[in-house]
């Protein structure tokens, strides 16, 4: 799998499931996390969804930004900005752009997706290098994948201990097969209160960052929203976990269990 970092764990996590029968999210909607390695509360990472147009053609432009804050950025400084444009009637992406700089390791990457030659076209910025490679269905990038997966997929049709499995391109490792395992439900305390979450565990690739192929797990609130509400990993070197910090926006109401 990729090389992946403080931030970029977040948002490699953040595929989730919502009902095909409606939009799950709107223009406007804007998630707020906070992560904690180990004590400290070492990061903030938003995702924040605007209108944009490309070639003329009206989309969903999501930034993603996230930056380490306080003591922790004394020893490990991050600031990623990652970019995705996509189509607003079935989410297909049409440009990427991920920018990160993660303890002095850095990218400057964009990915342009051209549907009518079937191919991709990524610059790395940062090498001055272009790679192409061959676009498959129902290809996503990074971010994309999230919106996509909140508006396409059935809940009822969720089989616990099974994964669902999307094509995913954001790097210059190019595409590769992104699996996520459905755990079950389970209630959740949050800052706002107790939440009903579908669980999930992303397949990552053990060695330099996870400890093992199932490290990483994802909760997800259970309403139209579909919204990350934490995630946790077991890194080589400690933990790290991400809560919903705060959010505006959201097209349906977020559900709290009132004891």
């Amino acid at each position: 799998m990729k090389k992946i970092l403080l931030l970029s764990l977040l948002f490699i996590s953040l595929g989730v499931f919502g009902q095909n029968d409606q939009t799950a999210f709107r223009t406007g909607e804007w998630l707020k996390f906070r992560l904690h390695y180990g004590f400290l509360n070492a990061s903030y990472a938003t995702l924040q969804v605007n209108n944009a147009t490309i070639n003329d053609k009206p989309v969903f432009h999501v930034v993603g930004h996230g930056e380490t804050t306080g003591f922790a950025s004394w020893f490990f400084k991050v600031d990623d900005t990652y970019e995705s444009y996509f189509d607003k009637e079935d989410g297909k992406p049409y440009r990427f752009i991920r920018k990160i700089n993660e303890g002095g390791y850095t990218k400057d990457v964009e990915i342009n997706f051209d549907y009518e030659q079937a191919k991709a076209e990524l610059n790395d910025k940062k090498n001055k290098k272009k790679l192409n490679f061959t676009l498959q269905d129902n290809i996503q990038d990074l971010i994309s994948a999230f919106y996509y997966l909140r508006n396409n997929y059935k809940t009822d049709d969720l089989e616990e201990g099974k994964a669902i499995t999307l094509k995913m391109l954001y790097d210059d490792d190019g595409v590769f097969n992104f699996k996520l395992k459905y755990l079950g439900l389970e209630i959740v305390n949050t800052k706002y209160g107790k939440v009903e979450c579908l669980k999930f565990r992303p397949l990552v690739q053990s060695g330099r960052v996870f400890k093992e192929q199932e490290s990483l797990s994802l909760w997800v609130s259970n309403d139209q929203n579909r919204i990350p509400i934490r995630i946790k990993a077991d890194l080589a070197v400690g933990a790290i976990k991400a809560d919903l910090d705060g959010y505006n926006g959201l097209k349906h109401q977020f559900k709290i269990i009132m004891d």
